[in-house]
């Protein structure tokens, strides 16, 4: 008996019982789509976290102050003042693994224009702040080192200020007030999207960071930095350049001995790479509980397959008398299988994507349905078919011809 003859047989005998047919591949069409929106979602989670990080900037790494000690109390990180422009200057020319570093000042105030008015962060940086963070100017121009050098009341904003302030009209040339501080808008900076914290980058003006120091930031010391934000000349010499960052630093601020540094370096690199790991361990978590119903689909199956090794036993004693051999009734059962399997994953399939489709558009988040997944889901569902449905296809085909033949 040929394959395709065997293929007419099976879906005659499928066809014949349609509502049977229809309850067992049940199970596998649930658990296919609970497998590809899960994955989907995963997916797209782990695309929105390294989207998030990316729009930070790439082989970055942030120094931030140390923490203080008053009356026993003992502040957070970043509650120190003890790094200044001249660290910055220094990184930059004695770091070797160092593409760029720039000195960053922040608070947050009231911006003015006209009769509009918004609360929003306000940023002090050096030109190179933009080159480490992968963020051009789409209207105007950016801060230049004459805008540093002579602390020039100039600004840049971000989409959000820009919108809430000048609606659809174009702030360069415009003056706003921050703080009651007039300043020039000489820019408008592409938009960035939320934070891996889930703050508004767009939400942030960026002035000299000499000009903030001088007319927006209050300090004990002139020429300090809040942080300073370091890029390193490609993905290989991050941790390399980490180091010379520490040794450095160690020696410009005396941190000897058993001496607690009094400063702290964060490798954003490390942090994506924890970040992506998660998402992917979330996502084969969520594709590993929907993978449980596709075993119960299977069990499912062969349940089916053996009532229906029973009831058509005198069938398969007749078949057996008049030539049939033992593996043809072994393909014939196991092509049933599998046919039911693979019908159910492909309606399976259809149904996860749709899933996963209404997933993104109700909740606004992104689902990414991979091809990989697809494969992997109709293959699987392939071999659910042949591992839940050899044994009943072996039973039958073991059965002997005299004894079917005489079943009532």
């Amino acid at each position: 008996m040929d394959f395709l003859q065997t293929l007419k047989i099976a879906l005659r005998a499928l066809r014949t019982n349609k509502m049977r047919s229809f309850l067992t591949m049940l199970g596998i069409i649930i658990g296919i789509a609970a497998v590809i929106a899960m994955m989907a979602v995963g997916t797209g989670a782990s695309y929105v976290i390294s989207q998030q990080i990316a729009s930070i900037g790439s082989n970055i790494i942030l120094v931030i102050p140390g923490s203080t000690t008053s009356g026993g109390l003992r502040t957070g990180s970043g509650g120190a003042q003890t790094l200044s422009s001249d660290d910055v200057k220094a990184i930059m020319a004695e770091c070797p693994s160092v593409a760029y570093a720039a000195g960053t000042v922040r608070t947050s105030g009231q911006v003015v224009y006209g009769n509009m008015n918004w609360s929003s962060i306000i940023m002090g940086g050096t030109p190179e702040l933009f080159e480490i963070r992968e963020w051009p100017v789409v209207s105007g121009r950016p801060i230049n080192q004459d805008d540093e050098n002579g602390a020039i009341k100039v600004c840049l904003l971000g989409q959000t200020v820009a919108e809430n302030l000048f609606g659809s009209a174009d702030p360069v040339g415009n003056i706003i007030r921050i703080k009651k501080i007039p300043f020039t808008v000489i820019g408008v900076l592409e938009r960035k999207g939320q934070s891996p914290q889930g703050t508004d980058q767009d939400d942030a003006v960026f002035v000299p960071l000499r000009t903030a120091q001088r007319n927006l930031v209050r300090s004990q010391r002139t020429g300090i930095v809040g942080a300073v934000i370091v890029k390193a000349k490609n993905e290989e010499l991050i941790n390399k350049a980490e180091s010379e960052i520490q040794s450095l630093l160690n020696q410009r601020h005396r941190i000897t001995g058993g001496k607690e540094p009094d400063y702290s370096t964060r490798n954003l690199s490390e942090i994506l790479a924890v970040a992506e790991k998660s998402a992917k361990a979330m996502s084969l978590l969520l594709g590993a509980v929907a993978s449980i119903s596709l075993i119960v689909g299977g069990i499912g199956i062969m349940n089916i397959m053996l009532v229906s090794v029973t009831e058509r036993t005198r069938e398969i004693g007749i078949r057996m008398a008049i030539g049939a051999k033992k593996n043809d009734i072994l393909l014939q059962f196991m092509t049933e299988a599998v046919l039911l399997t693979m019908l159910g994953g492909l309606i399976g399939i259809a149904l996860g994507a749709g899933g996963a489709t209404v997933v993104s558009r109700l909740l606004e988040w992104p689902t990414m349905i991979s091809f990989q997944s697809i494969a992997i889901a109709f293959i699987f569902s392939g071999a659910v078919g042949i591992f839940f449905g050899f044994y009943p296809a072996k039973k039958a085909a073991g059965l002997n011809p005299i004894d079917a033949l005489r079943y009532e």
